[in-house]
């Protein structure tokens, strides 16, 4: 997958902007704030219908703007996506417009490492699980719906334990549980092909980026591995009731991080966490490109060399630059990072300022 042109209008603090990209590196190089990290957002709206960081639409749109334009040029296809404020987005391909957006995801594979991703280790469950469910929905567009009906029938589940004014119908409790369990078994099922299939490549990318000087682990934890899970949700109703949720489920699902056989958040240093991140990540772009309609994601880098040191700096670089990896973009604030990795080897690229939202 190759974006060729990228055009901004009014996103975050670009007013305007149109790029002619590079097939291998695009380089950005600015200060903190500048606007690089909306460039790769913008990348990343047009491959998942939303921002990486913001869960409202009208948020991206920039100040006093009545709108905001994404268009993007992919050489087989063009992505177009608008939005006026008080209305919903329009997202087209090639002029025509999608009826639902589910049906875009996964025609554009994007892998996007940036600051925020050491969530998958301080964070909470939720970090994880979101983790392997974008993972998955690049490559089944038929798992977001799986989601979504489980979503549903769990907030109803949760809405009818809260009742204070008279006890839930069991009758309709069993419904949504016996829904909870069809649906999220089938969520189990792919959450745990997807980590037995990305475990041992995380584990390669670690030892190489580390020179093979720690052990890391994934587990994958969830309530299905007990049994049937309809039994599991319905063993607990009194306890759910007690409490006023669901205290079983795929909802509940984590993944165990482990550094030499120690927690990672505890044990780690922020170096070391860096690497899990960066390791798993690559693994994720490695497992889409091998998987699906094995079509080469975009490799999206947002000021990854931060809190590395020079050898891991160094195995990433070598890593990114080879034919294993196609269309990146790069963002820093240090252009010797960056003249490091054009050093590696006679690929084309394309070198970016950005300042106060003006991408030269």
């Amino acid at each position: 997958m190759i974006l060729q042109r990228l055009s901004i209008l009014n996103y975050k603090n670009i007013k305007e902007a149109t790029l002619e990209l590079s097939s291998k590196f695009n380089c950005l190089i600015g200060h903190n704030g500048a606007g690089k990290t909306n460039v790769l957002d913008a990348i990343y709206f047009l491959s998942f219908c939303r921002s990486a960081y913001t869960a409202q639409d009208s948020m991206v749109i920039q100040h006093d703007a009545p709108f905001f334009v994404l268009e993007g040029d992919y050489g087989d296809f063009n992505i177009y996506c608008g939005m006026k404020r008080g209305t919903k987005k329009h997202f087209k391909r090639d002029k025509k417009e999608y009826r639902r957006l589910s049906e875009h995801i996964g025609l554009i594979p994007v892998v996007m490492i940036a600051p925020g991703d050491t969530l998958l280790i301080e964070g909470g469950s939720e970090e994880r699980r979101k983790l392997m469910d974008v993972v998955i929905s690049q490559l089944d567009r038929t798992y977001i719906d799986t989601l979504n009906r489980y979503n549903k029938a769990l907030l109803q589940r949760n809405t009818m334990l809260k009742m204070e004014d008279a006890e839930p119908d069991p009758d309709v409790l069993s419904i949504l549980e016996e829904q909870m369990a069809v649906e999220g078994e089938a969520i189990y099922r792919q959450r745990d092909a997807l980590v037995r299939q990305l475990v041992p490549l995380f584990q390669e990318y670690y030892s190489i980026i580390s020179g093979n000087h720690e052990q890391v682990s994934l587990n994958y934890y969830s309530h299905c591995q007990r049994g049937p899970l309809l039994d599991v949700i319905r063993r607990d109703r009194m306890k759910d009731r007690a409490v006023g949720y669901s205290l079983h489920g795929v909802h509940r699902d984590d993944l165990e991080i482990l550094l030499d056989g120690h927690p990672m958040r505890r044990e780690g240093s922020q170096g070391q966490q860096k690497t899990f991140v960066i390791a798993l990540k690559l693994a994720q772009f490695s497992f889409l490109k091998q998987s699906g309609t094995q079509t080469m994601p975009l490799l999206l880098l947002d000021d990854i060399f931060d809190k590395l040191d020079a050898s891991r700096v160094e195995k990433i670089v070598e890593l990114v630059s080879g034919d294993g990896f196609g269309q990146i973009f790069i963002t820093d604030t240090n252009r010797d990072h960056l003249d490091q990795i054009l050093k590696q080897g006679h690929f084309d690229y394309r070198l970016f300022h950005v300042e106060n939202g003006e991408v030269v």
